[in-house]
């Protein structure tokens, strides 16, 4: 895996490269992703390590991959991506590994993700139009979408719009493995934001205690 202080160092020169290409101001980016003005700072000065979450909703208001932001140099027309260069996001005992993104002709992000038992992450709600597809490599998935749950076996898949709160949980006694592609159209952003660009991602966790 890469120097996390590399990774950090590029989120902040991506951040701030992909802001000033769009002519944004910092208040501006925070009110289309919902992050405060005070963590796009500590983001672009790179003295932050940001969460999925955070790192999610930037990149939605500048309509780009998070692959995008992470990427430590320019991406050639073939990029195969060497397992220790797979960037890694970890929360407890949660591990997100985004293994590839592309943010053309649409958005679409890869990614490997890890539950011990009893963990859960809680989605936020994409843009309109966004679905998501995993299968279970091991274990046992619940699924909670706008409230109702699914339960999702080794070797099953899925598919679902993420449009709306949703929630991965490990209810099972064993270690749970998915992968997961996340798949946007890229005109969500552009009409969204030439319609009003101070439309917020979204400024919410949906975090509580039990299953939304």
């Amino acid at each position: 895996m890469e120097d996390p202080e590399l990774i950090t160092q590029a989120i902040a020169n991506n951040v701030r490269a992909q802001r000033a290409h769009r002519g944004l101001t910092l208040d501006a980016l925070a009110a289309r992703s919902g992050v405060s003005r005070g963590m796009l700072v500590q983001v672009e000065q790179g003295r932050t390590n940001p969460s999925v979450s955070t790192l999610t909703r930037i990149a939605s208001a500048l309509g780009v991959t998070v692959a995008r932001l992470v990427e430590v140099s320019d991406v050639p027309m073939v990029r195969v991506v060497d397992k220790s260069d797979v960037v890694a996001f970890r929360q407890g005992a949660t591990e997100a590994r985004l293994l590839v993104g592309a943010d053309m002709p649409m958005i679409l992000e890869l990614w490997d993700w890890r539950l011990a038992p009893g963990e859960h992450h809680d989605g936020d709600a994409h843009p309109p139009g966004t679905r998501e597809m995993l299968t279970v490599l091991e274990g046992e998935l619940t699924l909670t979408v706008y409230g109702k749950g699914h339960v999702i076996g080794k070797d099953d898949a899925v598919l679902f719009t993420a449009d709306r709160p949703h929630r991965y949980a490990n209810r099972g006694e064993g270690d749970l493995r998915f992968v997961m592609v996340v798949a946007e159209p890229r005109q969500t952003h552009e009409a969204r934001h030439h319609q009003d660009p101070s439309y917020p991602y979204d400024s919410h966790d949906h975090r509580d205690s039990d299953d939304q």
